[in-house]
């Protein structure tokens, strides 16, 4: 699958999840304060409730990095259905929502489509974190390396269960590294 197809799918899928909304839900309450030099960097995906693009992926990681202006620059990779898959990546740009201590941003997907993206917990030592959203269609819970332990994980779920995510929907993220030798794209050409 060529990635425009990729970029359409996750549009409509996206676009049909804001539809479906969490009116009933409290809003998602966001950590107090994100550092955002120590926050950006790698980040491994643990476990989530994935978009449709991330059914099926095979070491996905969020890599993080502060622009001149102050955007953010985002590069998703990922393998899909195996660890020897050809390697993809996905870039976006983030703006922090100003006065929120840097927890909520803005992810922007294309050219028109504008993301909710909350830091709902963090770890002390930012070594590991929850991203939500309020509509509960989503959330990550990622990592700086690519595993935890056991009891970590129980409680990072028991964080997600609390913030009303059905915790069934979460699928663990297959991470097997180092990963095999091949071409791996630039994602130092992907941000402007």
């Amino acid at each position: 699958m060529n990635v425009r197809r990729v970029l359409v799918a996750l549009l409509a899928v996206l676009s049909l999840s804001a539809c479906h909304g969490a009116a009933a839900d409290k809003p998602i309450i966001p950590v107090a304060h994100v550092n955002l030099k120590r926050y950006m960097g790698r980040w491994y995906v643990i476990a989530a409730i994935p978009t449709s693009i991330e059914r099926n992926d095979y070491n996905p990681v969020e890599t993080y990095r502060l622009q001149p202006n102050g955007s953010i620059c985002t590069v998703f990779r990922f393998r899909r259905g195996s660890f020897a898959a050809r390697l993809h990546t996905v870039h976006s740009t983030a703006t922090v929502v100003p006065h929120t201590g840097n927890a909520q941003w803005k992810v922007h997907l294309f050219w028109l489509l504008r993301l909710q993206y909350l830091v709902g917990w963090l770890s002390p030592h930012y070594s590991r974190v929850i991203v939500a959203r309020d509509a509960r269609d989503y959330v990550w819970l990622m990592a700086r390396t690519p595993h935890i332990t056991a009891s970590q994980y129980r409680a990072m779920v028991a964080r997600v269960a609390a913030m009303g995510y059905n915790i069934k929907k979460l699928r663990k993220s297959p991470q097997r590294w180092p990963e095999p030798e091949g071409p791996r794209p630039s994602s130092a050409a992907l941000c402007r």
